[in-house]
This record gives structure tokens, C-alpha cells and sequence, in this order.
């Protein structure tokens, strides 16, 4: 499982990068449900990683809050992340992402669980 993980963890980098490149664009050029899809996508490769590194395996179509909620009671260090505003991840389809607000809380909480796993030792 942990070479699992080292596959999720670095698609999560990867995504955060894309997510990253796209916000650096003109204003004007920056799709907002890209960079929180990308984002989100990144958040929910962080938190699947994590929880295979420990031996578990992720509910199939779990949401970030269920993944997030399980990574917490493993690691009670959770806390110190804030994942409230991810919930565009439930209406991506929508044009609930709309916005920069939306689409920067999106890509900020998978920066904060990249900066956090990298504080923890989790990953280099």
C-alpha cells in the first residue's frame, strides 16, 4: 500500500503544480473550476495517500470531508488544517466554483495539506 501511496502523493504534486500554473495566468485567462477540480483533485490524492501510508483503504467516491475526517482520527495534527470552502467539490459540475475566492480556498487547502504532510515528515 505505501507504494500506492507514493503514486497518489506525487499525482497530488503534480496537480498542485497544474493548479499553481493556472492561477499564475493573466486574471482574465484563469478558468476558475479548473483550478479548484485540479486542486481538489490534489487535496483528495493527499488525503488517500496518507490514509493508505497507514493501511487503509479509501471508501470508494469518498468526499474530501469523509477523507479528511478519517485522515484526523488517525492524526489528530489534522486540525491544523482548515478545509472549510471545499465544498465545490460536491457541485463541480455546477458553476459553483466560480470566482476567485472559491477557486483560490480550493487550491489553498491543497497547498496547506502539501506544506502540512511535508511539516509531519509524511512526505519529502
Amino acid at each position: 500500500m505505501e507504494a500506492n501511496a507514493a503514486v497518489l502523493f506525487e499525482k497530488a504534486v503534480q496537480s498542485l503544480k497544474r493548479a499553481n500554473n493556472e492561477l499564475c495566468r493573466p486574471e482574465e485567462d484563469v478558468v476558475a473550476a479548473v483550478v479548484c477540480k485540479i486542486s481538489q483533485e490534489a487535496t483528495t490524492n493527499y488525503l488517500k495517500g496518507f490514509l493508505l501510508m497507514k493501511g487503509i483503504q479509501p471508501p470508494e467516491g469518498a468526499s474530501i470531508s469523509t477523507l479528511y475526517e478519517k485522515c484526523r482520527s488517525i492524526n489528530s495534527h489534522f486540525d491544523k488544517i482548515d478545509i472549510s470552502g471545499h465544498e465545490c467539490d460536491v457541485h463541480l459540475e455546477s458553476r459553483f466554483c466560480s470566482g476567485t475566492e472559491n477557486q483560490s480556498r480550493c487550491f489553498d487547502i491543497a497547498d496547506h495539506l502539501d506544506t502540512f504532510l511535508r511539516e509531519e515528515q509524511i512526505i519529502q
